[in-house]
């Protein structure tokens, strides 16, 4: 169970939360009308899930690691699929939040453990590389998710749940590398709150609030200006995603040669330019490319965050990454929040504060400690 189809099965894990999050990205017209509510409460569903998700990840890695992470993984899987159900069952708008709130609770508890998993299993010399990988199997589920959803909301966007269910499902009787006896069960909390987690954790934060958390605003976007159907929609949602997934592993590689801190001051300074590009070209084609490039950075930022936080030695590496993942995300689930209003005051100041945003999270980057490891 250690060998090569484990491993596979730590990669696959991956597709999971960013598919379940990014479904419903390109459907957002489709639910408004299918519940009778504003676009605006559509997009909610988005924080629907990340919000949950984001808040008990601040706990999952440091419980999952106690209970077992194996257990923990397939216990969640189980639960996914059922609440992946429940969407596709719902016939309210409440009810649908409510499954989106559970799917993401299920999620907390198997993206942390899963790259605990990996990162013990890799030597420390590939560990970019490995995370990479990890990373391309993360684009390929948000890419996949916008272009599953738009093409279900073409008929009915039930359906796009009921795939979600499947492929829970088949993730719940995928190998896992075995857990280490004992190792884990003495976790605490305090051990991920380190400084250097905290700050991983602050510039994960305003990256992807920024970045990746907009596929939304990049949907409202290219439906303003060119007045796509849902199906091209997704379609050019997935440029994103398609580009992490071609990058991932020469980014892995690069964060191995020149240093985590490289990768992500390169991610965010071509982010900031790739999202000023979307806000001030009003051109299909450098739209769908500066999405694109900005998942290739995305890619940067994740690769080089999470081989700070795992790259250290000690207790607590579950909880850790538990803690930058959670605020990861919690930056994802407030770009609706955040910048709907804005777009609909100004949709190209929508995208240059966030270009703003990311320029001005550099200088973080010379704030990091020095004296603790992540874990």
């Amino acid at each position: 169970m250690s060998g090569r189809p484990a491993r596979a099965a730590l990669y696959v894990g991956g597709l999971l939360g960013p598919f379940g999050a990014g479904v419903v990205s390109s459907m957002l017209p489709e639910l408004s009308a299918s519940f009778g509510v504003s676009p605006g409460t559509a997009a909610s569903s988005l924080t629907a899930y990340l919000l949950p998700f984001a808040l008990v990840m601040l706990v999952s890695g440091t419980y999952g690691a106690r209970w077992g992470p194996v257990r923990t993984i397939r216990i969640a899987y189980a639960g996914y699929v059922l609440a992946a159900a429940l969407s596709a069952l719902a016939p309210w708008f409440w009810l649908f939040q409510v499954t989106r709130g559970l799917q993401g609770v299920a999620n907390a508890f198997t993206t942390p453990l899963l790259l605990t998993k990996l990162a013990a299993i890799t030597p420390a010399e590939r560990l970019g590389r490995a995370l990479g990988t990890f990373g391309a199997m993360q684009a390929l589920g948000q890419t996949s998710a916008p272009l599953v959803g738009g093409l279900a909301a073409e008929g009915d966007w039930r359906w796009a749940f009921a795939g979600i269910a499947v492929v829970a499902l088949v993730l719940a009787a995928s190998p896992l590398p075995p857990d280490e006896p004992g190792a884990g069960r003495d976790s605490r909390l305090r051990d991920a709150w380190r400084p250097v987690v905290l700050w991983a954790g602050g510039v994960v934060f305003l990256a992807w609030a920024c970045l990746a958390g907009l596929p939304f605003l990049v949907a409202f976007r290219v439906d303003d200006l060119f007045a796509l159907p849902p199906g091209v929609r997704g379609l050019v949602l997935t440029a994103y995603g398609i580009a992490g997934f071609v990058a991932a592993r020469l980014v892995g590689a690069a964060s191995d040669r020149f240093g985590p801190r490289v990768a992500v001051a390169a991610g965010l300074l071509l982010g900031a330019a790739a999202m000023a590009s979307i806000g001030l070209l009003p051109s299909l084609p450098m739209v769908t490319v500066a999405w694109a490039v900005g998942g290739v950075c995305g890619q940067l930022v994740l690769v080089g965050i999470n081989a700070t936080v795992l790259g250290g030695e000690g207790n607590g590496r579950s909880g850790a990454i538990s803690v930058v993942t959670a605020l990861r995300f919690l930056g994802m689930s407030a770009s609706p929040a955040v910048f709907t209003a804005l777009y609909h005051t100004s949709p190209a100041l929508s995208f240059l504060v966030a270009a703003g945003v990311l320029a001005a999270t550099v200088p973080l980057l010379a704030l990091r400690p020095r004296s603790e490891d992540a874990a």
